[in-house]
């Protein structure tokens, strides 16, 4: 099987490529500006192109001969995403898409998250709804995203997948990483209102994708999540317990929305990347508990790590 894995830079994408690149597979690693972050040399199955996702003829010849195509790149910590995230998160795809039906690509992967379904709770989890109203940048333009991936593949030879993931944590994954640092320094901080968040070991998020890639009865929504949602605050407090570091303050919501703008502000003037946004901020005030259970019946019946508790030890 011929796979190609779009944002194969990125943290997941290159997590992703280094699991997929022992298996029977020929990967084809796409990148734009920055290289894979792991050494590829020798591997005969393995190749690297690079392409711009906002130009569609680049595009062409990076689908042909492709059997499935796993999209998850994108943009995210830079300022003003009401202006970028309308291409980045619709555009990219919709490019990639087109290319891939011309090219007569098989299977479609959008990676994407169950907050595109807005606030949901342990009593009314996300499952798999298309028509929610939301007021978050990066959630409402992933879900126009999803839309047009749907209606882009009917009536073509191309199935689309799209895979819901949950938080994904690891040692390997960055923003495990800078929690880590945030909490070895006492910096780290969250605000007091419960926050539910549903988690996916990478392990189990890897393997979940490998299901969906090689599947042939795979088609529509999944949601990959664990068996035990909790909240954000107890997450980070695990975190802090974990390690052996003093637990996250509390403060108000409004001292991270005012630091979402200044941050963002401050990127605008110096023409930086903005590691936190107003939209960053908004994004992680939502909650966000999700219904696993067609990926159990279909991609995993069974998790290595089904709650935190077995999984902190990836930590």
């Amino acid at each position: 099987m011929k796979i190609l894995i779009a944002g194969a830079s990125g943290n997941l994408g290159s997590q992703l490529s280094q699991y997929l690149i022992n298996g029977p597979y020929e990967l084809r690693l796409l990148v734009h500006k920055s290289s894979v972050p792991f050494d590829i040399a020798g591997r005969e199955n393995v190749s690297c192109c690079r392409a711009d996702l906002a130009r569609p003829d680049t595009l062409e010849c990076v689908c042909s001969g492709i059997d499935c195509v796993v999209h998850l790149a994108g943009v995210l910590f830079a300022p003003l995403p009401e202006r970028f995230l309308p291409e980045t998160n619709v555009g990219y795809v919709k490019n990639l898409v087109e290319a891939a039906k011309k090219a007569g690509v098989r299977k479609f992967i959008l990676v994407s998250f169950p907050h595109v379904e807005g606030e949901t709770t342990p009593d009314r989890p996300a499952t798999g709804r298309m028509d929610a109203k939301l007021n978050v940048i990066h959630f409402r333009t992933r879900l126009e995203a999803e839309r047009e991936l749907l209606e882009a593949c009917k009536s073509s030879a191309t199935t689309p997948v799209i895979f819901r993931s949950g938080i994904v944590y690891g040692r390997e994954i960055k923003m495990l990483q800078g929690a880590r640092w945030l909490l070895r320094h006492r910096l780290m901080a969250v605000w007091r209102k419960p926050t539910w968040a549903h988690l996916i070991a990478l392990p189990d998020f890897l393997l979940a994708l490998q299901a969906a890639i090689e599947g042939d009865n795979i088609r529509g929504i999944y949601q990959v999540c664990d068996d035990a949602p909790l909240t954000l605050q107890d997450f980070l407090d695990r975190l802090a317990n974990h390690y052996g570091y003093p637990r996250p303050h509390r403060l108000p919501a409004w001292m991270f929305h005012l630091a979402g703008f200044s941050v963002e502000m401050a990127a605008l003037a110096l023409r930086t990347a903005a590691p936190l946004n107003r939209d960053i901020v908004k994004a992680g005030m939502t909650s966000c508990v999700a219904d696993n259970s067609r990926m159990k019946r279909e991609l995993l019946p069974v998790l290595k790590y089904p709650t935190l508790q077995e999984g902190i030890s990836l930590l």
